[in-house]
């Protein structure tokens, strides 16, 4: 079964239509007018009996239904968030839902900084600045209009809990370069420095830019990979991402957006609620509104409590913002609550006066690998008119299946879904049995993980002259090796700069300059000699 297929049976569902339509800002005014029942105030809905990823199914059912619409999904906590982003990728792979992160471990220490989660941070703001209106400052001086499209965000509440950038400072901010448009070299570079951008030979980390001739790399903090933008005399001629490591292009873009380090050279500036940055026909999914509200209303005490400790110890001098300047209070949050239509679908819901959908779905069974049972299971769910559906995010593991069933009965069947999903759940409304490989086979399933660049412990190209060979270092990879300098290598024809390390029994491993951020001074203990 394809998934385009398999969304199709819940954008089909008379329930889940009726969800969608709710939530949609036109439709409500439409109900309104026509004298339909619809709520006066701000839409609130209860979603009741959604087991696994069944919760996620529907919301990506929903969004196709009214594409245009933005979604906010607040989950317990990151990991739980990272799951449902997972199941939203894999079930909308022409979309490209977003992580909204914390970026502290803990309030005002700043050194402690996820420099990963600042530049996703930033890439949620941005996106959602050039779907409001497209209001970002190109290089001829004119704002420039894009498509307006819902974007689908996840987070959590310590994430909500973080002020950000207000967003008439982030336009003034923003840098748009589009191809066929003229662009000075030098500007760039002196609007970059302003930027707090680190001119460097090579980039691969956001927050560095490099020039060669009519050549600009630029990792900018709106997006996962840098962009490399040529120039043909002073018009810019393509504009494309790349890989760091490898050079190679990934796609082409008409247009992009650079941004500074919105946690850094906008420190000063205005913050506001990302609510208050999240359009008003925005819906919020919230898992449990009330732990929400009781974790940002927390996590600002603590917020408190360390500003106090910081005021007590510079003697009563004010050396950092206040932190309702920075931080979101939960009472504060709960008034934002009252701008949004606002769904609930765990376990536990709040709202009194809100609209409520049930649905009717079990967890999918744990087998314990018996597969006599599994298929003792799937054909009392034939039986009862059910389709049976398997996810497995590979052909292999669907075969693999059908051998097994074949060998026991082969009169059973079952659909595969290439598709990868949190965890099954059987829909007694739609007469559905969604079962997960993963959970078959008992297998821990990982959320993938966007890439992360950090600089914290990366070795510089300044560093790397430094170095001696026998020197211990660090691949992220591989582990410790000796520094045993540097050599060339061909890469496509180009001789490219590469550096050896040397490993036990003398293996040797040729790392290209390019992947230069995956190697680290070794820290251990010097007088001792690593293994």
């Amino acid at each position: 079964m394809k998934v385009t297929d398999f969304l199709q049976l819940y954008r089909l569902d008379p329930t889940v239509m009726t969800v969608a339509a709710r939530l949609n800002p036109a439709t409500a005014r439409s109900l309104r007018a026509t004298g339909e029942p619809a709520p006066d105030g701000p839409t609130r809905i209860h979603l009741r009996g959604l087991v696994g990823s069944q919760d996620a199914v529907l919301a990506a059912a929903a969004h196709t239904l009214y594409p245009e619409q933005h979604h906010l999904f607040v989950l317990h906590d990151k990991d739980e968030a990272s799951y449902f982003l997972a199941d939203l990728q894999h079930l909308l792979p022409d979309e490209d839902p977003l992580i909204f992160p914390s970026s502290y471990k803990r309030p005002y220490q700043f050194d402690e900084t996820e420099n990963a989660n600042v530049l996703m941070r930033a890439e949620v703001l941005n996106r959602l600045s050039s779907s409001r209106s497209g209001a970002a400052v190109g290089a001829n001086g004119k704002a420039s209009k894009t498509e307006v499209r819902g974007e689908l965000i996840v987070t959590y509440p310590e994430a909500l809990f973080e002020k950000v950038i207000n967003k008439k400072s982030l336009v003034a901010n923003t840098f748009l370069v589009k191809v066929g448009e003229k662009l000075d070299v030098n500007f760039i570079s002196e609007m970059l420095a302003e930027y707090d951008f680190e001119r460097t030979d090579f980039v691969y980390e956001a927050g560095q830019f490099a020039v060669r001739g009519g050549i600009v790399d630029i990792f900018s903090y709106a997006n996962e990979l840098p962009y490399r933008i040529e120039l043909f005399g002073d018009e810019v001629e393509t504009i494309r991402t790349f890989n760091p490591e490898t050079q190679l292009s990934v796609e082409q873009k008409p247009q992009v957006s650079i941004i500074p380090n919105v946690q850094t050279k906008l420190l000063q500036e205005t913050r506001e609620a990302f609510l208050d940055f999240m359009p008003r026909n925005t819906a919020l999914w919230i898992k449990d509104v009330r732990q929400t509200i009781d974790i940002v209303g927390e996590s600002f005490e603590k917020a408190d409590q360390g500003f106090q400790e910081m005021l007590q110890s510079a003697g009563g001098m004010q050396i950092v913002s206040r932190p309702e300047d920075l931080f979101e209070s939960g009472k504060s949050f709960k008034k934002l609550l009252e701008n949004f239509a606002v769904v609930e679908f765990g376990k536990r819901f709040s709202f009194k006066n809100a609209e409520d959908f049930q649905f009717s779905a079990r967890p999918q069974p744990s087998f314990n690998k018996d597969f006599e049972r599994l298929v003792k299971n799937l054909r009392e769910n034939q039986q009862k008119g059910f389709t049976c559906i398997i996810a497995a995010d590979s052909v292999r593991q669907a075969d693999r299946l059908r051998t097994i069933f074949d060998e026991l009965d082969n009169n059973v069947t079952f659909q595969h879904m290439l598709l990868a999903l949190r965890e099954g759940f059987i829909d007694e409304i739609l007469n559905l049995t969604v079962y997960t490989d993963h959970q078959l086979f008992e297998r821990f399933y990982r959320a993938q993980e966007a890439r992360k660049f950090s600089k914290k412990k990366a070795l510089t190209l300044k560093e790397l002259r430094t170095l001696s060979p026998g020197d211990y270092v660090t691949h992220q990879d591989y582990g410790i090796a000796r520094f045993a300098g540097l050599t060339q290598v061909e890469i496509n024809g180009h001789l490219q700069e590469a550096i050896r390390l040397v490993y036990r029994d003398d293996d040797v491993l040729t790392v290209s300059i390019h992947a230069l951020h995956k190697i680290a001074k070794y820290s251990g203990l010097r007088a001792r000699r690593p293994p």
